[in-house]
């Protein structure tokens, strides 16, 4: 199967941004992708909540879902949103940073909200406290597609390895993790990271990122790593998209995964231990 990473470079404006991504969804398919996989927050990158208030909408009405869907339908191929940032009813106006699977019939297949948030300190003066915009998920998601038993997840859930063994035991043969990883982060862990979480489960990766600095008219701005990863259930990476936007495409074939489980089947080797005391 071909597929296809769209690696971006999103401003605080979803309007302008979904310009970019619907001509970058429809060069993807033209080149032959019948499965194309979008960033996190693929709407908007903001530091700012007021501004997150005025330019997200709810699921139900969110122009970049409705557009996206309509794409699928058009183009005729599987969309994976990396995720969106969304309004919620949440008494505390919180956000849901929510990833969708779209089918080529434009239907909404599987969604998923980032169980894990990102409330770190990475350096002195790199803070980080997701969970004050956005509330955290509580289900895990597996979509079975006549392609592949597809794992979804987000950025930060890539620290948890329990969540991956949790998918793959429940037949998961991909996972998607697609990201805004921090710079810092993302140079010190971001490979080992997404190899690791293949390797240990024998499952492929797919990992699309955001790259850059975010333009912002109003506010800070932040900057991201780029570096989507394509990752075999071998762990070798099959494609690594550098810091430039753009459209990657690769070929995704599902019988590596027997085949690297057959070598090392670690995960029905798995036993019951007691302690640590």
């Amino acid at each position: 199967m071909k597929a296809a990473i769209l690696q971006l470079n999103v401003s605080d404006d979803p309007r302008a941004n979904l310009v970019v991504t619907r001509a970058m969804l429809s060069d993807a398919a033209a080149q032959g992708a019948e499965f194309v996989c979008t960033p996190e927050v693929s709407n908007c990158i903001s530091t700012n909540r007021d501004h997150q208030q005025r330019v997200l909408h709810h699921e139900s009405s969110d122009p970049t879902l409705a557009a996206l869907r309509g794409d699928a339908a058009a183009l005729g191929i599987w969309v994976l949103i990396g995720s969106l940032g969304l309004k919620t009813d949440d008494a505390d106006g919180r956000f849901a940073n929510r990833s969708f699977l779209i089918d080529p019939n434009g239907d909404i297949v599987a969604k998923y909200d980032k169980i894990h948030m990102f409330d770190v300190q990475v350096t002195p003066t790199e803070t980080w406290k997701e969970s004050a915009a956005y509330r955290p998920g509580s289900r895990a998601m597996l979509a079975r597609t006549p392609f592949a038993a597809v794992g979804m997840t987000i950025c930060y859930d890539i620290r948890f390895p329990e969540l991956y063994q949790a998918l793959a035991e429940a037949g998961a043969q991909v996972f998607t993790v697609p990201a805004a990883f921090s710079p810092v982060t993302g140079a010190a862990h971001w490979h080992s990271l997404l190899r690791a979480r293949a390797i240990e489960t024998g499952c492929f990766i797919i990992a699309p990122a955001q790259t850059g600095t975010h333009a912002s008219a109003t506010h800070k701005t932040r900057d991201t790593y780029g570096h989507s990863l394509v990752v075999s259930p071998w762990g070798e990476i099959v494609l690594d998209a550098g810091t430039d936007a753009g459209v990657f495409l690769f070929d995704l074939d599902v019988a590596q995964t027997d085949a690297a489980r057959a070598k090392v089947p670690s995960m029905s080797h798995k036993r019951a231990f007691d302690g640590p005391a």
